[in-house]
Parts: C-alpha cells; structure tokens; sequence
C-alpha cells in the first residue's frame, strides 16, 4: 500500500472512492463511473485532487538563467504571469520529467513535476543548480492542489469560490488572497477542457473541496477518467508517452523543444537526433474492431508477422467511441494513413496511423 496521502484522503473516503497507489500515494480512481465522471468534464464540470504534484521554487539572482539550463523551452523575456511547459533532460535528450514552468517574477519560478518523480527530480535540479547562484525548496509537502475543469469551470470557480478568472487567459496563473490566504491560481489542466488549476495550504484546499461538492455544481472525478481525458487529446503520460529512455522528439513535442537556445541540458543529444532522423516516433492508432489496445501490447507490420512497435496507452475512448491508442512506432510505419495491426489476446487486429489527437481540445484562447 502506498505509504502518502493527501489532504483530501478523509474527503475521498468519505464519498466512497476506490482508492489505489499512484506516484506514492494513495488516490481515488474513481468515485461512481469513470465515463459518467469523464462526461461531466467534457459536458459541464469536474473536480480532481491533484495534491500530490510535486512543487519545487527556484529564486536568486540567477533564476532564469538556471530555468533556461535545464528547461527545453524558452522562458527568456517572458512577462510575469505566463506559464510554460516542456521537458528537463538527461544529457543524452532522455527525458527527466515532463513539467510547468510558472513565472512568478524575474527572480522566481513555480516548477510543477509529477507525483511519482517528486524525489527523483529534486535530487537532479538540485545537483544542477550547485553551478548557479540560486536557491531550491521542494515545497510539495506545503500545497494542496485541486484541478477544476470542464466548460462551466469559469462559472463554478466564480460561484462557488468567489474568483473571478475571466479575463485569465490560457497558460497565464494569478496569486489571489483568499479566506486569509495567497494562493496560485491558473488557468491550465490536463483534459483538453477549459479549466483552472489552484495551489493552496491544505486547510484551503480543505475547504474549497468541501464548498464544492456541497454546491452541487461539479462531479468528484478520479484518476481514471483523468487519463481517458487526457489520453483523447493527445496528451503524454511519463511513464508511458515519455520516460529517461524517450526524447521530447519521439514522442512528438518538438514544439516545446527550443534548439534556437544557446544551450540547456540534453540539447546537443537532441539537435543530433534532429538532424540524423528519428528511428521511432509516438503516434496515434485507430483500430477497425471495438477490441481494446492495452499498454504494452505489440504493434505489427500489416504485411508480415513483425512486430514494429508498442502501445503506450489505449482506450475504447469515451467520447468517440473508438478504440483507439498511442503507441510508439518505427519510424518507417509511423506516416498517417498506414496500416498496421495491434496484438490482442493472440489474436491480430487491423488499424491504421493516425494523428495523436483524437478529441478535439476545448482550451480558451
């Protein structure tokens, strides 16, 4: 059993969530049905305890100069308030953790890793940034976090915790004083749905849990339908989509990959890459049965018994009704529109390349 809970374990109880380990934790899957609790985010609104984030701040004089070091995207310039994502690499372009960036002040950045690499992480930034002058704290055990998301989520933050956030626009965050207390409020998530993001003291996240499963307004949504969301619009998963042996390249984020930047860790092994060609890439599959792809299952050639790839994630998605998954393909199979087969249970079922994103994202821009 996992030996960390967070802030909202009694919360979760309380409304009877089947809880299972996650990144160290011990955290709800799902309260009722995983499709009735992704429906509500793609329909209305959800809530999600994303507690367990981890979150590191980096200040000193030479804050930004030690975020361009390790982050592949470009923050330089950038106006307090906007918010980044991208990559922290290994020196040969393996991927660290996949990560927000919030800037919080020419001298101050809000990072936010993933639960299951919290230690690993901080251990890596911390031995980074004995080379600059600057100041590291994992501050993960101070926030509570939650993550309300869906097309009413700009209304029920409004009615529920008295914010208003319309003018917020997407990838930006604000500090709010609140009951008392300051908290980090953004507009991001990882549904493919409008939605916000805040970081407060556990009393805080508490207390707005609680106003809103009261209100009536949003569905409690576990880590299940977290994943089908994110998984339909094409988002990664480390661990699956990415990991110390996957480049930002191969699983397609290139985007946030800033080559044009004099240097950052992992940049050579990339631009290496970049130049000498991929040998296998992340895409997206649609199979023509309604048989479910499963992480981990073989991808074969159409024409012969090879085997080519394998799935990273898949789903009889939600809001398409497909069955549908990403895999991580040889490059020679991974051209949209090529047919492959995926291995199920023995038996072997045709498919074709597609894009990784097979719902539409709802972000407001």
């Amino acid at each position: 059993m996992s030996d960390k809970r967070t802030c909202l374990y009694q919360e979760h109880v309380e409304l009877g969530a089947k809880m299972v380990p996650f990144g160290g934790f011990e955290m709800p899957l799902q309260y009722s049905d995983i499709t009735d609790e992704h429906n509500a985010v793609r329909q209305a609104c959800g809530v999600f305890d994303v507690s367990h984030m981890g979150e590191v701040l980096v200040t000193g004089p030479e804050a930004e100069r030690f975020v361009q070091h390790i982050f592949t995207n470009d923050v330089s310039g950038a106006p307090v308030g906007k918010i980044f994502y991208g990559m922290m690499l290994h020196e040969n372009g393996g991927t660290v953790d996949d990560l927000l960036v919030y800037k919080m002040g020419d001298t101050q950045f809000f990072l936010v890793i993933n639960a299951a690499n919290i230690d690993k992480d901080y251990a890596w930034i911390e031995s980074q940034a004995k080379a600059f002058d600057v100041q590291t704290e994992n501050q993960s055990e101070h926030y509570g976090q939650l993550a309300i998301q869906g097309p009413k989520a700009e209304e029920v933050c409004r009615k529920v915790l008295g914010m208003e956030l319309q003018d917020m626009e997407f990838y930006h965050f604000a500090t709010l004083e609140k009951d008392g207390e300051t908290l980090i409020v953004s507009r991001t998530g990882y549904t493919g749905e409008d939605g916000f993001e805040v970081y407060g003291t556990h009393a805080y996240i508490v207390r707005a849990w609680q106003a809103l499963m009261a209100s009536g307004e949003v569905k409690p949504c576990g880590l299940g339908c977290r994943d089908t969301l994110r998984f339909e619009v094409g988002l990664p998963l480390y661990g699956d989509e990415l990991g110390d042996d996957i480049t930002p390249l191969e699983a397609g984020l290139g985007i946030f990959v800033k080559l044009d930047k004099p240097e950052f860790v992992g940049r050579e092994a990339l631009a290496k890459q970049k130049a000498e060609g991929l040998t296998r890439k992340i895409v997206g599959i649609e199979l023509n049965s309604r048989a479910i792809p499963r992480h981990g299952y073989e991808v074969v050639a159409a024409d012969s018994e090879e085997v080519i790839g394998t799935v990273t994630t898949g789903y009889n998605s939600i809001s398409t009704g497909k069955s549908v998954c990403m895999a991580m393909v040889r490059i020679d199979h991974a051209k949209l529109g090529t047919p492959i087969r995926v291995r199920i249970h023995k038996r072997l079922h045709e498919g074709v390349v597609t894009k990784k994103r097979f719902y539409e994202k709802n972000y407001k821009k």
